[in-house]
């Protein structure tokens, strides 16, 4: 089977990775992918949102199946352009419709799909620029921190959590008025604040039926202890050790179970992955956020410890024979840490030299931001690359990553030294 992986970061290339070492793969694409897709697949320099490309490119290259990394070619309904077109509407495309989508591309969407489900989550109301005074009487009424979320796609970026009602009312303003985020805060979604410990559940159905896969809990903020500015994601680890057996049952009825219903009970066409950003609160887990993908860095853990064929396991995703499907999942912890470059997530400089790969390690490096320029690896993004290991606990796993980390250089790298410091 030829199969073409759209986008070009760590998740990708993690995708990238287990997808070539099928016996079920023929030939594997990447577009627009990075040195490490480059070193496993053929990338093509096409973007992820550039349908008319893409469709090209499945014609020439006679691609049987496309598994869509990011939100925004989903969000844009490239599922629904693959559908609608004779000549390419027999690929077996891995994500949700343009509808489904909204899961993601819409907070208050999601919220109405989850009160409409009795799905457990905080109580909510959204606004726009002509109800902003309703929105600052509605801060009035929470107590702090104050929650707000731009509706809209915003680069993990749009979600804001104020200690202090003034600061609040300002970011209202920000959001609403001066359009902070552009279209994605013409509507502002205001939440009670959920106190707890936060994890990923990520769950593959076919419309019909589903598979939970393993469980895992990213680190967004750039500096140790959790401090800092959000980023895309310092490192993760998976299983989540705090989500034992009771407490997955309780998510499988309570949220799961309900998420694929309330899904086929709106006819909303869903073959892919669903990542449900949960909070455990006085042991009892409520939704954060749908995202209608797998997460970065989440999928460089999750992944590593599916032992089940990948292509196989997609191809029942499209079929409808999920149920048929057993998984097998590795007993043992993976982590990932991941290296940025100096002043991400503000400014930084790409271009910067890295060294180090090739040494043998126990860890498997995801390559995130990078380009590949004749003899050389160079940076090309924020996150640069992923180091992910895999041991008996999570902190022998970190210690593989942490000692392989050693290794590799580049000018102004910087990496988190505490992932799992709170498990």
């Amino acid at each position: 089977m030829n199969i073409l992986v759209l986008g070009s970061g760590g998740r990708e290339h993690t995708f990238t990775y287990y997808l070539s070492q099928s016996t079920l793969c023929t030939n594997l694409y990447v577009a627009p992918g990075n040195a490490g897709t480059d070193q496993i697949a053929i990338n093509l320099p096409i973007g992820v949102t550039n349908f008319k490309k893409i469709k090209e490119a499945v014609l020439k290259y006679q691609i049987e199946m496309v598994v869509i990394g990011p939100e925004d070619p989903l969000v844009n309904g490239i599922v629904d352009f693959f559908q609608e077109d004779e000549q390419i509407n027999h690929v077996k495309v891995i994500g949700p419709s343009k509808e489904g989508a909204r899961l993601e591309g819409s907070k208050e969407y999601a919220k109405k799909f989850l009160i409409k489900n009795n799905i457990p989550t905080a109580a909510y109301q959204s606004f726009s620029v002509e109800s902003i005074t309703d929105a600052k009487e509605f801060l009035k009424t929470l107590t702090p921190p104050y929650v707000l979320k731009a509706d809209g796609l915003a680069a993990g970026k749009g979600v804001l959590i104020l200690d202090n009602l003034l600061e609040a009312e300002n970011a209202l303003d920000e959001m609403l008025l001066d359009k902070k985020f552009g279209e994605a805060s013409s509507k502002v979604v205001i939440e009670e604040f959920l106190d707890g410990i936060e994890l990923s559940v990520f769950v593959l159905t076919d419309g019909k039926n589903y598979q939970i896969l393993p469980t895992a809990k990213d680190y967004k903020r750039i500096g140790e202890g959790d401090t800092g500015l959000n980023t895309g994601g310092m490192g993760a680890v998976s299983p989540v050790p705090f989500a034992n057996i009771e407490f997955m049952s309780k998510i499988e009825e309570n949220i799961v179970k309900p998420t694929i219903a309330g899904l086929s009970d709106d006819q909303i066409d869903y073959k892919g992955f669903i990542f449900i950003g949960l909070i455990k609160v006085d042991n009892e887990p409520k939704v954060i956020e749908y995202n209608v993908r797998m997460g970065d860095p989440e999928t460089e853990v999750v992944l590593p410890r599916i032992k089940n064929d990948l292509v196989a396991l997609l191809e029942s995703t499209a079929n409808q024979t999920l149920d048929k499907v057993e998984l097998d999942i590795d007993d043992r912890s993976a982590t990932t840490v991941v290296a940025v470059s100096g002043g991400y997530p503000e400014a930084y400089q790409k271009g910067k030299v890295i060294s180090g790969l090739d040494v043998e390690s126990d860890s498997i490096v995801f390559h995130a931001g990078t380009k590949q320029e004749e003899e050389n690896v160079l940076t090309n993004g924020g996150r640069v690359l992923a180091i992910t290991s895999l041991d008996n606990t999570f902190q022998g796993a970190l210690k593989k990553s942490y000692k392989t980390l050693k290794q590799i250089q580049f000018e102004n790298i910087n990496y988190r030294k505490d992932i799992g410091f709170d498990l």
